[in-house]
């Protein structure tokens, strides 16, 4: 039979996935020969045999990839006949990058039953992996991905390691973080001061734990504070420690069977919880998870779990158990349950190395889980919330990052350094865009130096020279400064995007939509283009253009940023508004009567069209929260008491006559507001104000912006975190006949940011 010989490249995630022993697998039962290799741009391969055989080598490329692979691209040429009598795996090439790097995934079962078989050579180890799990991204320098560019190459393996290493068909072949007790990184456990604790670290580390103390334990992309979530003095000391007054912490457990006393998990939410990403997952708590984890979700709805994501953390959990032999514990109950929150003091960047964690977490933690495996890249925990069948992203960071988006078209490479708040970055190579961990708010020392280490890892990472850099309108943020410097440093023209036209046109990158979209911009705060602080905006985007169609009506902010931290205030402004500014310091105490002068003088109190301090307004009004702990209190606390509600009775009916539409498209949700200021029924009055709000901007997209005959929406911004928001309104849209497209691989806060200004970029080249 006549032969053919094709070169074939393959591109996408197919680096440290196991991707060369799958091929050479596949090419050894096709009977084919030839070789593979990996090298710059992806995984390269020479293969000859008959066309049937080639043909179904193509399509097994994709349908068979591993698990951890994303196979973006199958590119086959013809080439010359070649002599060779077998198929192997050759060492990598090089060449200019147009490849990526996976990301950091949870531990896999092969692996965990390895370590705990008391007759395996890696029993207990805490460094196990393979090429089907483990650490990428937060251990890779540079690629291609071989083990001499990881943080593993201080690290020679041993006989034993090697032989596994350069075995095809062994599940570790080439899977560059593979070490062994032998020759891999060793734990060590160091007290506050930095001196070793005799014992075994994690033996010791479970007996610290146990009695109440606070452990720093490394994880993959830095470490965490761990307590006993089940000990009230521990989490209270945590908190004090961490100046986190109450704020949630997440928890970890060993598996979903633990959490029966703590909340209720779902199909979807087990989906999420068990992946190997494992992402903090927002899950309904029960009545009894505030008594029986004191301290840790105070007065919420929801508790923030995580499962076991490395070795290091299933070891705990072992030795809690007693050291079971064998895997089937893992299945089973466990009463062990630790706080596990990022290793920062309160709003900096997660700490990464072991000196950093001496000095930054000094007060903080009593003792040190540390390592000598170095982690390259800070990366934090990513959070996501079930949302009807699916989820959505309130943080994407570790497990996520560096995944690309597809954009529907490529261009010049853009550099956009995304928003103020919940910050992180994006870079456009050819037609996709690569999003960085979280790097969290911009408004201490520590958070921007992360941003500009992050800025030049990734550009060395893709190994990209940015053409274009892009940021937002505001002049002050220090996203804006840094980018201005980069493009100035590289002489590089810079891009200036209005805040919420880089919301929905993120939206629209997402979703690879080109052409007109009405976009829903809900969120606190973003510059607008008159210089004035929007919030609440209706906008048609086309592409690097945009038009404001309207906007809510401006409420103004007594006391200014303040107004943003204390929802009493914009109660304050609601009623002044009303005509009842006299009611103010009846009302409010506590500095009412100056807040009444201050809002009827006009002094320090700058209008906003924020959907998110209407929002506040309404929490103020209600009397559920005054003054605010942690960002969007108020909004969480609003929505629980209307969840309440809703699932005792039902969703209520909408006020009628509770907004209004100006000729210039203004929405005055005004007596919306004025209905919420004696109600005796809160939850039942959170539940209207939800109700009434879907109704009024259901009615607002349908009235002001189809005029122009576009029936696809785009939204995004930080209130469509909320879920009766986003699901009441998804509903009643859908059921109206228009096409909705929410944020899904993206979060709809600020972190999208990035990539809608990116996309803004991109289209303005044209």
């Amino acid at each position: 039979m006549s032969l053919v010989a094709r070169r074939i490249r393959v591109s996408g995630i197919v680096q440290g996935v196991g991707f060369r022993p799958f091929v050479w697998r596949l090419a050894r039962q096709l009977q084919l020969t030839g070789w593979v290799r990996n090298d710059a741009q992806g995984v390269e391969i020479e293969a000859q045999g008959t066309t049937a055989q080639m043909a179904e080598l193509l399509v097994r490329l994709r349908s068979d990839a591993p698990a951890l692979a994303a196979v973006d691209q199958v590119q086959s040429l013809t080439t010359a006949r070649h002599t060779l009598n077998d198929f192997s795996i050759i060492a990598s090439g090089q060449g200019q990058s147009t490849t990526t790097i996976g990301p950091d995934v949870a531990v896999c079962p092969d692996c965990l039953s390895e370590m705990f078989d008391r007759s395996d050579r890696r029993w207990r180890h805490g460094f196990i992996t393979c090429t089907h799990c483990g650490p990428r991204y937060t251990v890779t320098r540079a690629l291609p991905y071989d083990r001499p560019q990881t943080s593993l190459a201080p690290f020679p393996l041993c006989q034993q390691c090697e032989h596994e290493y350069t075995m095809p068909a062994n599940r570790r072949f080439h899977a560059e973080t593979t070490c062994c007790p032998i020759c891999g990184p060793q734990l060590v456990l160091l007290d506050a001061q930095g001196q070793h604790l005799e014992g075994d670290p994690i033996a010791v580390t479970l007996n610290l734990l146990l009695s109440g103390a606070i452990v720093a334990i490394k994880g993959l992309g830095g470490f965490h504070l761990a307590c006993n979530a089940r000990d009230t003095d521990a989490v209270q000391r945590l908190r004090l420690r961490k100046n986190r007054e109450e704020k949630p912490f997440a928890v970890m457990t060993l598996n979903a069977a633990s959490l029966v006393p703590y909340a209720r998990v779902c199909t979807n939410e087990l989906g999420l919880l068990e992946s190997r990403e494992r992402p903090v997952v927002l899950l309904r708590a029960l009545s009894s998870c505030d008594a029986v984890l004191p301290g840790v979700a105070p007065g919420l709805m929801e508790l923030g779990v995580m499962l076991p994501t490395t070795p290091i953390h299933y070891l705990l959990f072992h030795e809690a158990a007693e050291r079971p032999s064998g895997s089937q514990w893992l299945a089973a109950p466990h009463e062990l349950v630790l706080v596990m929150t990022s290793a920062n003091p309160g709003g900096e960047p997660i700490v990464r190395d072991s000196s950093e964690a001496r000095t930054r977490l000094a007060g903080i933690a009593d003792a040190l889980l540390d390592h000598d495996r170095d982690i390259v890249a800070r990366c934090d925990d990513s959070v996501m919330r079930p949302l009807g069948a699916g989820a959505q992203f309130i943080r994407r960071s570790r497990g996520y990052t560096p995944a690309s988006i597809r954009l529907a078209r490529g261009g010049p490479s853009v550099l956009a350094f995304g928003s103020h708040l919940k910050n992180s970055i994006c870079i456009t190579r050819g037609d996709e865009a690569f999003v960085s961990a979280h790097i969290g708010d911009l408004d201490n020392a520590a958070s921007c130096s992360f941003l500009d280490e992050t800025v030049q890892r990734m550009l060395q990472l893709l190994e990209v020279k940015s053409e274009v850099v892009a940021h937002d309108l505001h002049p002050d943020d220090y996203s804006t400064r840094a980018a201005v410097a980069f493009s100035s440093q590289h002489g590089l023209p810079t891009v200036a995007v209005q805040h919420h036209h880089a919301h929905i046109a993120a939206v629209c990158a997402e979703h690879g939509h080109c052409g007109p979209v009405l976009g829903l911009a809900l969120d606190g705060f973003g510059l607008g283009s008159d210089g004035a602080a929007w919030g609440g905006e209706l906008l048609r985007v086309d592409g690097a253009a945009f038009e404001r169609l309207g906007h809510l009506r401006p409420l103004p902010l007594p006391g200014g940023d303040r107004a943003a931290r204390e929802p009493w205030r914009m109660a304050a402004s609601v009623l002044h508004e009303l005509g009842r500014n006299s009611e103010i310091a009846e009302r409010f105490a506590d500095g009412g009567s100056i807040l009444a002068r201050m809002l009827a003088q006009g002094t320090n109190s700058p209008r906003s069209s924020s959907m998110g301090r209407v929002f506040d307004a309404a929490a103020g009004l209600l009397g559920l929260c005054n003054r605010m702990q942690y960002e969007a209190q108020a909004a969480m606390l609003l929505e629980q008491a209307a969840m309440r509600h809703i699932e005792r009775h039902g969703w209520p009916e909408p006020i009628t006559d509770s907004w209004r539409i100006g000729l210039n498209g203004e929405l005055d949700l005004l007596p919306l507001l004025a209905a919420l200021i004696d109600a005796r029924d809160v939850d039942r009055a959170a539940a209207l104000f939800h109700a009434t709000l879907v109704a009024a901007l259901t009615s607002w997209v349908l009235q002001t912006g189809q005029s122009g005959g576009v029936k696809t929406l785009a939204w995004g911004g930080g209130c469509f975190l909320n879920s009766l928001l986003s699901l009441g309104l998804r509903k009643i849209l859908e059921q109206r006949g228009m096409k909705v497209l929410a944020p899904v691989r993206l979060s709809p806060g600020d972190a999208s940011i990035a990539v809608g200004q990116a996309w803004v970029a991109l289209n303005s080249l044209e």
